[in-house]
This record gives structure tokens, C-alpha cells and sequence, in this order.
């Protein structure tokens, strides 16, 4: 389980955080939603010791994550995989290259594994065969699907996705969160999931949770999302641009 407790955090000044509270169910797919600037990257990022809080806690499996020495957190973090909402794929390498990165990186894993994987991971988002292409010549759904094969390569037990579909026509983003569903039902990993198109967030999610200038004023069922009578969740979960957000 994800316990996040009492979390704060300011730039400059600017409160981001106001003292989150949240627990994420070992094994569930998680949809963190809200307006810009409400805190949900901050908070990823939080997860992995990438920011550290000026108040509260994030325990996972019973490790305070901000309480780790650096070794200790560099350990911790093979529990993750991520994705970052611009993909954050290396130019310079190939697409096989990338996606092999943190294996090479984290692990010591015959090579001979290393490109089995590769092979895997590329057959499950659709794009065999593309092992020895750069990014350069891939479409943003391509980008996205290869950002997905590197999330998942080392089969962590928690996934962060962050905008996983940003800039995709509306039936690739389908496909890209059908997929991310599938992947986590076949691996079992808890999933937290930042998204702002939520018609196709909804349709796989578990639980959702949403951020609202820096607090949590929502979190249950996808259901309870959708018949929320909250006016903050109602106007962002139906899109209404009368209310008051």
C-alpha cells in the first residue's frame, strides 16, 4: 500500500501541497485528476524521493521514503517505474536502447535477457520490430507506447504515469489506456495514473482521486467520481464550464 500523509510542499514561497492525505490499495490502477497546477506531478514525483516534502510522510511497504538514506533510496526505487508526461525518451538512442536503459542502469542482467525483454516489451505495445529505430522518426502515439515498454521493462511493482496520452487524437488514446489496463492487470502492479482526458481515464480506472489547489477533496470509486454531487468534482469529472473551479 501507498500511504501518503499530512504531505506539504512550496516553490518559491507558493504553497503546491497543502497537506495531502491519501492511501492507493496495493494492485489498484489510481486516477489522479484536477486543474493544472494542482500538485498531481509534484506528488508523483514526491513518491519516488525525486522531491522531498516540507511536511508529511509517504510510506510504502512500511518505508518512510524521505526518512532513506541515498543508497537506501536508490535501492527503494527499483520498486518503480514511470513514465513522464514527455516521455523523456533519449534522442541519441535507439528506441531498443531506450527502452533498455534502466535495465542496464539498475540491474546486472545478462545481455542476452536484456534483449529478450526488449523484444517482449515491444510486441506488447505494438511495435515489433523497432528495436533499431530514434525517436526522431516515431509518431506521438509511437513515443508514448515506447514510453510505456521502458516504464514496464523491469516489471516494477508500482507504475507512475504522468499525462500518458497528452497530444494523442482521441482513438489512440483509447488504445494507449487500454493497453496501460491490460499491463496491469497481466502484472499486478499498483498504478497511479495522471491524466486530463478523463472520458478515457474513467474507463479503466479503480479509484480516483482529485487535487484541487493543493488539497485532496475527492477520493473513492470511479463510479462515486462520475455521481459525485461535490460541484468542484461534478464541473471537472462532466466537463461543465458553469461552477465554480
Amino acid at each position: 500500500m501507498i500511504h501518503i500523509e499530512g504531505l506539504k510542499k512550496s516553490f518559491g514561497g507558493l504553497p503546491v501541497l497543502r497537506g495531502v492525505h491519501l492511501d492507493v490499495p496495493k494492485g489498484c490502477l489510481y486516477g489522479l485528476i484536477g486543474p493544472g497546477a494542482a500538485g498531481k506531478s509534484v506528488l508523483l514525483k514526491m513518491l519516488t524521493g525525486l522531491l522531498r516534502p516540507d511536511a508529511g510522510r509517504v510510506i510504502i511497504d512500511d518505508k518512510d521514503v524521505h526518512q532513506l538514506s541515498d543508497l537506501e533510496l536508490q535501492t527503494f526505487r527499483l520498486k518503480f517505474g514511470m513514465l513522464f508526461q514527455n516521455n523523456a525518451l533519449f534522442d541519441y538512442l535507439t528506441v531498443g536502447e531506450n527502452i533498455a536503459f534502466p535495465l542496464r542502469r539498475l540491474f546486472n542482467l545478462p545481455e542476452e535477457e536484456v534483449q529478450a525483454r526488449i523484444v517482449e516489451r515491444l510486441k506488447v505495445v505494438s511495435l515489433p520490430g523497432f528495436a533499431d529505430r530514434l525517436p526522431a522518426g516515431l509518431s506521438g502515439g509511437q513515443k508514448k507506447r515506447v514510453g510505456v515498454a521502458r516504464a514496464t521493462v523491469s516489471q516494477a511493482e508500482i507504475v507512475l504515469y504522468d499525462e500518458p496520452a497528452a497530444g494523442l487524437d482521441p482513438v489512440t488514446s483509447q488504445r494507449i489506456f487500454e493497453m496501460l489496463r491490460a499491463e496491469q492487470r497481466a502484472a499486478g502492479a499498483t498504478v497511479i495514473m495522471v491524466s486530463s482526458d478523463l472520458d478515457r481515464l474513467l474507463t479503466v480506472t479503480d479509484r480516483v482521486g482529485m487535487l484541487h489547489k493543493g488539497r485532496l477533496i475527492f477520493d473513492g470509486t470511479t463510479a462515486e467520481a462520475q455521481s459525485s454531487t461535490d460541484p468542484y468534482v461534478r464541473q471537472f469529472v462532466h466537463g461543465l464550464t458553469e461552477g465554480p473551479l
